[in-house]
């Protein structure tokens, strides 16, 4: 039996729908639009990807295998069967899951972090780079942040080889993302850090309040492709997102403008 959320007695409708992918006995594989929760949390319950997925399917056992920030959109996975719940998750946990992300960014000179590396493939050339730092999330407070400490969080960021014409325009940039490590956006305060807030970030450089009912303006970051051995059939198992990187209809007079 499904469990009414302790919490929710009303929440706004997320006019998005949640494709699938790809189903098979244990797993359902998911292309998650933006302002859609993974699974509840707060004020969202019904408008999750989880319970929409068990009102779809009739399935009360269906859980994530790994969760995407409500505000990003792309790949994942979710578990259909109860005795395989722990080979899929073990994927995640073991980094055993090859994640490819892509974002929009400012075109402009990558600054110096504040705190943990930056190393470049080349020394004359700003990218790629490999971004390494200590990230912290405290329960309550909804940005991240970097401090001294030992490394947990690992990112590779390129330049995207394809650089649409309207992004140039806009003084945008795609960027390629490859993160070895899954810290509580570790992509957005990478980005940030190096003074490339990620287009359309609500938390980074600074917090702005958005209406719980506006969803104009998404977050331009996408997990763009997810692949990984699957555990039973021992396929290469590879998924893309549908979703574009768009600076249409984007605030260019918000503060991630550089």
């Amino acid at each position: 039996m499904q469990r009414a959320h302790a919490f929710v007695t009303d929440e706004p409708d997320i006019p998005f729908d949640l494709p699938v992918l790809y189903e098979d006995e244990h797993i359902i594989v998911v292309d998650k639009p933006h302002f859609l929760p993974t699974m509840p949390r707060g004020m969202w319950y019904k408008s999750t990807a989880l319970m929409r997925l068990r009102d779809i399917f009739g399935e009360d056992d269906i859980v994530p295998a790994h969760r995407l920030d409500r505000l990003t959109a792309g790949i994942v996975v979710f578990v259909r069967d109860v005795k395989a719940r722990g080979k899929y998750q073990l994927l995640f946990q073991n980094k055993k899951a090859r994640k490819v992300y892509e974002c929009l960014a400012p075109m402009s000179p990558i600054c110096t972090p504040r705190y943990g590396t930056v190393r470049r493939d080349n020394p004359s050339a700003p990218f790629p780079l490999e971004r390494r730092s200590h990230i912290v999330k405290v329960h309550h407070i909804l940005q991240a942040f970097e401090e001294p400490g030992e490394v947990n969080a690992h990112t590779r960021i390129e330049v995207s080889g394809n650089q649409p014409a309207d992004v140039v325009r806009a003084g945008y940039r795609a960027y390629t993302l490859y993160p070895s490590t899954g810290k509580t956006h570790q992509l957005r305060v990478h980005m940030n850090a190096l003074g490339l807030p990620i287009l359309g970030d609500d938390f980074y450089p600074v917090m702005r309040k958005r209406d719980d009912t506006d969803f104009t303006h998404p977050l331009q970051l996408v997990a763009r492709i997810l692949e990984f051995i699957d555990p039973y059939s021992h396929r290469t198992m590879r998924f893309e997102s549908r979703y574009p990187l768009d600076v249409s209809g984007q605030s260019f007079s918000d503060s991630s403008r550089k």
